[in-house]
């Protein structure tokens, strides 16, 4: 075992050194097929702007196990299956490293998965386990699979971070709580899964899924109390993707999160997706040009406030099942549909989810709807908002939307206005709805709405 001098001087790095003191490597690129270990408490490793290579995208560049207030800076760290790992590491600090090239499943294969547990992670340019207070700042992790991966994490600061350019993820939280990740960059995280076998194909894979699951923001399994603010994630597989149900059908909720002047624009699926979870704030954020600016099933308690939806294919809100939301003052144009609710009969999640049986108890009010496809849909039976489900599957009364409000918004040159279609008890007053082209208000099989002092309706309703 190699152990680095107690110096004052700058100390040349041997594969599998043991670090037990303050230590700053001299400068040069150094072949480390073992990395280096850090196995005292309360010591600053400086790389000084040196290079650590690793072999064959295996094993760990730094490694700290069980150690607390480690700081590592300064080092630049590739061909290691993890740049930086830190398990049970209590406050430790990793700053102005600069990690690529690390190992990274071959592009234009798979659908990536969400699940991995910390036994079994993808690789990565920094992976934390377990940590406490530590704090990732201004680090370089672009052009690998995954920036950052975090499990079973808590009061974590992930500050000035840039990921971009990932085929995984730019940041990744599993079971990572009470966290602040501010002013990151993790656009273009995107992947391509080829779905041509036995096709014809015009051109290399002309079939297949642009995303495959990949993120700037992953946030899975209890992730809880997190903030994300001022973060950039455009031109991913999605934004910023929170899951709260696992294949197993379990409740592993990520609620009581919030997202605060976030950009997740430009996307071809989703800025936003945000399912199975409560408690949730969206604000001030930008979710343009995407295929859904925000998509929420079977969520509850969520609030969408000041953000900027424009230009998003299907939907700038698109929520199934969805319970006591509260919209305000959001500004939707040109959408294919401003706000989307609808049901649809799944037997699995009328089991699992029986408070989310239907779409009841929105407020939506104050937000302006300006040349949508249609401002705001509410509607029964519909697979994914747009189509109608099978017969055998329609008509259930526990499944028709009930007891939303619609007040104070501008709604305007859509082509509809509002549309409802098996909902029940539709609030709909003191708004402004005037010039959409084909209907103001739409109603169909619609029970106890009630209109009210609405201003600019054309007094016949399609």
């Amino acid at each position: 075992m190699n152990i680095a001098p107690i110096t004052d001087a700058t100390v040349v790095p041997t594969s599998g050194m043991v670090i037990r003191a303050n230590t700053q490597l001299e400068p040069g690129t150094y072949f480390l097929p073992e990395g280096l270990i850090v196995d005292a408490d309360d010591v600053i490793l400086d790389g000084n702007g040196a290079t650590m290579v690793g072999e064959g995208r295996r094993g760990v560049g730094v490694l700290v196990n069980g150690r607390a207030n480690v700081t590592i800076r300064n080092l630049r760290i590739r061909e290691y299956y993890h740049g930086i790992v830190a398990r049970r590491a209590p406050a430790v600090t990793i700053e102005h490293n600069q990690i690529t090239s690390t190992a990274e499943v071959e592009p234009n294969t798979i659908f990536l998965d969400i699940w991995r547990p910390a036994t079994d992670p993808y690789g990565g340019g920094i992976l934390l386990e377990g940590v406490a207070g530590g704090e990732v700042c201004d680090n370089d992790l672009q052009h690998q699979m995954n920036g950052l991966l975090t499990y079973h994490c808590d009061r974590l600061s992930v500050r000035r971070n840039v990921a971009s350019y990932n085929s995984g993820f730019g940041f990744h939280l599993f079971d990572t709580s009470d966290s602040v990740f501010e002013e990151n960059w993790a656009d273009y995280c995107c992947r391509y899964e080829p779905r041509d076998k036995g096709r014809p194909v015009v051109g290399a894979h002309s079939i297949g899924h642009m995303g495959a699951d990949a993120a700037g923001f992953l946030i899975v399994y209890k992730s809880c109390r997190n903030v994300f603010r001022r973060n950039f994630a455009r031109l991913g597989g999605d934004g910023f993707f929170l899951a709260g149900r696992n294949p197993q059908g379990e409740d592993v909720g990520c609620n009581d999160n919030l997202f605060e002047h976030n950009d997740g624009s430009l996307s071809p699926n989703i800025a936003f997706e945000a399912t199975f979870s409560r408690g949730n704030i969206f604000r001030h954020n930008w979710a343009d040009r995407c295929n859904y600016g925000f998509w929420l099933g079977y969520s509850t308690d969520n609030v969408l406030e000041g953000n900027r939806m424009l230009w998003n294919r299907q939907a700038g809100i698109a929520v199934e099942h969805g319970v006591g939301f509260v919209v305000r003052d959001n500004d939707f144009q040109s959408n294919g549909h401003g706000i989307l609710l609808w049901t649809k009969y799944v037997a699995a999640f009328v089991e699992t989810t029986p408070d989310n049986r239907t779409v009841r108890d929105w407020l939506i009010e104050k937000n302006r709807f300006l040349r949508n496809g249609t401002g705001i849909a509410i509607l029964a039976d519909r697979d994914h908002g747009i189509r109608p489900v099978a017969p055998e599957d329609a008509g259930r009364p526990d499944l028709r939307p009930t007891g939303n409000v619609i007040r104070f918004n501008d709604i305007q040159d859509n082509r509809i206005g509002i549309h409802l279609a098996g909902a029940d008890r539709t609030v709909i007053e003191q708004n402004k709805i005037n010039k959409n082209v084909e209907a103001d208000i739409r109603r169909e099989d619609d029970r106890e709405t009630v209109l009210g002092h609405n201003l600019g309706l054309r007094g016949a309703y399609l």
